[in-house]
């Protein structure tokens, strides 16, 4: 059985969007000092995460069990290590990227995802697919709250606004949190916390939908021709700019603090407007806007097409707006006086007048957003991210481009230097890039070395050589537009034939191209080196097949009298033939020569003579591909016409046509050997992205291989037969190892009817869905899979089983009260297998094992009379208090979706009651349990926030303190455990105080007095921690600073001894007590 094994030549793909990253959030400790920050792109079903300065890939982030291309990725503000993945399949995956493993799944849509969007707080996701569906996500809970509709087109932008951070008057009182969300100190309800979504689509409108009360409260048409196509929104979340065709970016304002109201009202307000157009500007370039983002933290914005250009416009300050704008009108004033006629001057005398009154907001947007400079990339762009976590003179742009690489551009910022009359464009450069690990065109041509170590790539414009074991690339050449290649005998050399009719010969070792023959007046189609390896054959679209043999011939080094020997291609033989030659193949014996025609035919010849010897009819549109097996005795040959035909070779009988792919199949080959007696099993590649591996004795398809994204143009055998290579047009390279297991044709066949099954079974429950009642805005956020429909038939199976057990032990244990002696009856032997668990611990353990996001499908797979054994189970772990929250979920769930049955049954009555009864005491134990915890952790809050704040004494006042304490002890101890048992504490509460392990209390042993140290900031001596210690601070407690001066220790001596006694002894010795004086010199005893 071969299998997929490894993935290479990709570096991004042009399926989905890219994501910078600083380093500080790095997996490994060793990536983190190059500063330029990492890429986070997708790889077709992978994600990638590159180090941006070395080039190198730091981490692979793939999910074994999906193999949908990446279309979305969105980084959480929240936590830097969370990452949102959507999959061309309509899942999404929640991404550790430390770990690089999957931590939570979702699947909601029915088609691919196109954006995805966190929240500031990063507990909800919102994401949008081209089924015109947007779902928000509860990442906590690990569900999906509901989805909202209401486009009618695919999803193309998310924005969450949350505003939260404005406060009831408008302004910005400042008080986010340091990751943006918003600070619990009761200046904000909580409901404001829900927020606004901002959503735009293909369908041209642009949406505000309050997520309290999920519906849309606003509609505009956000572009004048044709689709909207993206969405950037402003750090300060104050405006947006939506963009379309023809280069078409329309700018809008945000009522945020208006919003903010919105959210505290009750009520719905009347017709109130939260998007404002301020106006509209265009880009130089005409085609489709794909991608609109403000810079974080700089009044820059970028914005690209699908061309090789990215355009910045810079935002001007209120002050360089109302400067051009004087200067406007001073131009207008002027123009009007030099009229001289009475209009003139009462338009002068007007403008005057508006000069103390015009406002920046109402300024023209083009006064306001001016062009900065147009970045000219190496590829056409897909997407683009700011870079850069801090403030600095340089904005850096990544840019992942279609032509499979990674950019990084710095673009100085504008000075606020004296500025000279005509404003020159900065100059950006090319910082850094990834392109070395791929080709920047689909690879046409790859072929193995003869012990299978290395793999020469060939695309338009360069030929790149593989380690094969490590996936590195060791050599990159240029060279013309490649269609086929061969290693020549040693591997040393690669000769490759190209679109121009000339034949390329590199050297590996130096890097260096030997020779350049022009061979034929066409296109190189196809070249095959002789098994004696003495020479190599060409076919052309020029009509002829040339034999080349290999000579090594003395060339003199220039200006010298050294000659050096040089590998030399010398022209020997002609075969002329009617029509353009496509694919040409010698037999392994070396007798025959098979060379594919446009016209359909394959003919044979004898290699010495050229002499025809068999015509190959049937196909009927031209073979692309032929291989001769291992034995000289089958020819295999593919073609576009979707079939592949096995032929004899001592007669040209047509043994078997297979239709085998959906599409033309580009190339087949025979594994060369015959040892495992799988000499005449082939591979054919095809357009259909797939590889299939077929018995060209038994004329059966052992096995297909899926897993490329785009057409495969060009696949190898290794020399072994252990492993295939192939590439493709998704850029990738992939190797198809060979593995021990065994394959079944009939398992194989069942695999893929099921699949067929499962694809058709889905489809249908969708098309179920749509024909539904009409549409409503809003829905729940679910999809039947065939994972939610298994998991649904393991439920109801664990309710047959458990309800039976019920019944079983209820009549065991009547019947035990009047015998005593009865054994246990029979019990179900999957009961027994578990350990012997009741029922309701197996109905629970199967529930708790389904994912939180596919549980309501599962039960909504449940018919009625498997709800009421649910039912059952539901009041026996309410009593018990087994899992209350999955139990609480499933009950709430449950009576929502069956309400009016289980209204309309007698026998529920009874049972809801008694899971009422229970219910309420678990919730208000778990309540009560809950508020304790967070009084409690609102004292510990508290004292911690006591603790860091610190009063501070002018040395004047205590040194005149000091002298004013006669008779009284200068020198006092004080340990902090006293001053805490002081504190009020509550009587539950035990705060354990954990002191490191080489702990040596040695700050007890100093005195209070010392002038500069009150007694709040006392650090500790100690080198276990370099952190201070602090003591409690006296604010919560009824000591003041003077009383805790004069706090002494009856017994201080064992403190003393710290040093040379452990810390348990010591404290063993001290029974301390406290005395404190008061002002008429009595003693007052304390205990301690």
């Amino acid at each position: 059985k071969y299998e997929h094994s490894k993935t290479f030549g990709l570096i991004t793909s042009a399926s989905s969007n890219i994501v910078w990253s600083p380093d500080e959030n790095a997996p490994s400790t060793d990536s983190r000092s190059t500063g330029a920050g990492r890429a986070i792109v997708g790889a077709d079903e992978e994600v990638l995460c590159w180090d941006v300065k070395k080039g190198e890939l730091l981490s692979r982030w793939r999910d074994s069990g999906c193999n949908a291309e990446v279309t979305a990725i969105a980084h959480s503000k929240a936590d830097p290590d969370i990452y949102a993945v959507g999959y061309g399949d309509g899942s999404i995956r929640i991404w550790d990227s430390r770990i690089a493993t999957v931590i939570i799944s979702f699947n909601g849509h029915r088609s691919s995802i196109t954006t995805l969007a966190f929240d500031k707080s990063g507990v909800r996701l919102a994401s949008g697919s081209r089924d015109t569906d947007i779902i928000i996500w509860d990442l906590v809970a690990e569900v999906g709250l509901f989805k909202l509709r209401g486009h009618k087109n695919q999803i193309t932008a998310l924005h969450f606004l949350q505003p939260g951070n404005i406060s009831y008057d408008g302004t910005d009182d400042g008080r986010a949190g340091a990751d943006g969300g918003l600070v619990a100190d009761g200046s904000v309800p909580a409901e404001v916390d829900a927020g606004f979504l901002l959503t735009t689509s293909k369908d041209a409108l642009i949406k505000i939908w309050d997520i309290a009360t999920q519906h849309c409260i606003e509609t505009h048409v956000a572009q004048s021709n044709g689709e909207c196509w993206s969405l950037g929104v402003s750090s300060d979340a104050g405006g947006c700019i939506t963009a379309g065709n023809d280069g078409e970016l329309k700018v809008w304002s945000i009522d945020m603090p208006g919003l903010s109201k919105a959210s505290l009202q009750i009520s719905e307000a009347p017709n109130r407007r939260y998007l404002r157009e301020r106006g509209t500007f265009y880009r130089q370039g005409k085609d489709k806007t794909q991608g609109v983002t403000f810079h974080p933290r700089s009044g820059y914005i970028a914005a690209h097409g699908s061309e090789k250009a990215i355009e910045l416009w810079r935002i001007r300050s209120e002050n360089e707006v109302q400067k051009t704008l004087a200067r406007k009108r001073k131009r207008r004033r002027e123009k009007a006086l030099a009229q001289g006629n009475e209009d003139g001057m009462v338009i002068a005398a007007s403008l005057k007048d508006d000069e103390k009154i015009e406002d920046i907001s109402t300024a023209d947007i083009s006064e306001v957003i001016v062009p900065y400079v147009i970045i000219r990339t190496g590829g056409k762009v897909r997407s683009v991210d700011w870079a850069g976590s801090r403030a600095s003179k340089v904005l850096q742009l990544l840019v992942a481009t279609t032509n499979n690489q990674v950019e990084k551009y710095a673009i100085p910022t504008k000075h606020k230097e004296k500025k000279s009359k005509v404003e020159e464009p900065p100059e950006y450069n090319r910082t850094f890039a990834v392109d070395m690990p791929g080709h920047r065109t689909d690879v046409r041509s790859v072929a193995l070395s003869s012990d299978d170590r290395m793999l020469a790539s060939a695309s338009n414009g360069s030929l790149k050589i593989w380690n094969v074991r490590t996936q590195s690339c060791i050599r990159t050449l240029e060279c013309g537009y490649a269609l086929c290649s061969a290693f020549l005998p040693g591997d040393k050399i690669v000769v490759v034939g190209n679109r121009n009719g000339e034949l390329e010969l590199f050297d590996i070792a130096s890097s260096t191209l030997i020779d350049t023959v022009k061979a034929h007046e066409g296109p190189v189609w196809t070249l095959h080196v002789h098994p004696e390896g003495k020479s190599v054959v060409t076919g052309s679209a020029d009509k002829s097949a040339k034999f080349w043999s290999f000579e090594i011939v003395q060339e003199e080094i220039p200006g010298t009298k050294r000659t050096t020997p040089r590998l030399k291609l010398v022209h020997t033989r002609t075969l002329k033939v009617a029509d353009d030659i496509l694919s040409v193949r010698f037999s392994p014996d070396a007798r025959l020569l098979a060379v594919a025609l446009l016209d359909n035919t394959v003919k044979v010849f004898f290699v010495d003579s050229l002499k025809l010897f068999l015509n190959l009819y049937g196909h009927k549109l031209p073979v692309l591909n032929m291989d001769i097996s291992y034995d000289s005795k089958l020819i295999v040959t593919c073609s576009a016409d979707k079939n592949v035909r096995l032929w004899g070779l001592d007669f040209g009988d047509c043994h078997k046509a297979f239709f085998a792919h959906q599409d033309s199949i580009m190339q087949v080959a025979f594994v060369p050997h015959n040892q495992d007696g799988n000499g005449h099993h082939f591979f054919s590649a095809s357009k259909d992205r797939m590889i299939k591996h077929w018995d060209g004795d038994k004329f059966e398809q052992i096995q297909r291989l899926d897993g490329h994204h785009g057409e495969i143009w060009a696949m190898a055998v290794s020399r072994t037969g252990e492993f295939v290579v192939s590439a493709s047009h998704d850029k990738s390279i992939r190797i198809w190892q060979q593995t021990d297991e065994q394959i079944f044709l009939e398992e194989e066949r069942e695999k893929e009817l099921e699949e067929l099954y499962e694809n058709t079974l889905t489809t249908s429950l969708d098309q179920e869905e749509e024909t539904g009642a009409e549409k409503s805005e809003v829905t729940a956020a679910g999809k039947q899979t065939v994972e939610t429909l298994m998991a649904g038939e393991k439920i109801a199976e664990a309710l047959e089983i458990g309800m039976a057990d019920l019944e079983l032990m209820k009549e065991w244990r009547s019947a035990k009260t009047s015998q005593t002696n009865l054994a246990l009856p029979q019990r179900n032997p999957i009961l027994m297998a578990y350990g012997n668990i009741s029922a309701e611990e197996h109905v629970l353990g199967v529930v708790q094992k389904i994912q939180a996001a596919a549980l309501q499908d599962a039960l909504l797979v449940l018919t009625f009379d498997k709800v009421t054994s649910l039912f059952t189970f539901l009041r026996i772990w309410a009593e018990r208090q087994w899992n209350m929250p999955l139990t609480c979920r499933i009950l709430f769930f449950m009576l929502k979706t069956h309400h009016r049955q289980i209204v309309a049954t007698k026998t529920m009555r009874s049972m809801l009651d008694a899971i009422r009864v229970s219910l309420r005491e678990a919730l208000q134990q778990q309540k009560d349990e809950m508020g304790f915890n967070m009084a409690a952790l609102k004292f510990v809050g508290n004292q911690v926030r006591d603790k860091g704040t610190r009063e501070y004494v002018d040395e004047k006042v205590w040194d005149e303190e000091e002298k004013g304490e006669k008779g009284r002890k200068k020198r006092a101890f004080v340990d902090h455990r006293l001053l805490a048992s002081s504190i009020p504490f509550p009587q539950h509460l035990l705060i354990v105080h954990h002191l490191p392990a080489p702990f040596k209390p040695d700050y007890y042993s100093r005195p209070l007095s010392t002038p500069h140290q009150p007694i709040e900031q006392r650090p500790s001596q100690h080198k276990a921690t370099q952190s201070p210690h602090y003591i409690f601070s006296p604010q919560p407690t009824p000591l003041t600073l003077e009383k805790s001066r004069r706090l002494s220790l009856r017994k201080h001596a064992p403190y003393q001894r710290a040093d040379e006694q452990g810390t348990d002894q010591v404290e063993e010795e001290a029974r301390v007590g406290f005395e404190t004086e008061d002002a008429s010199g009595n003693a007052e005893e304390g205990g301690g």
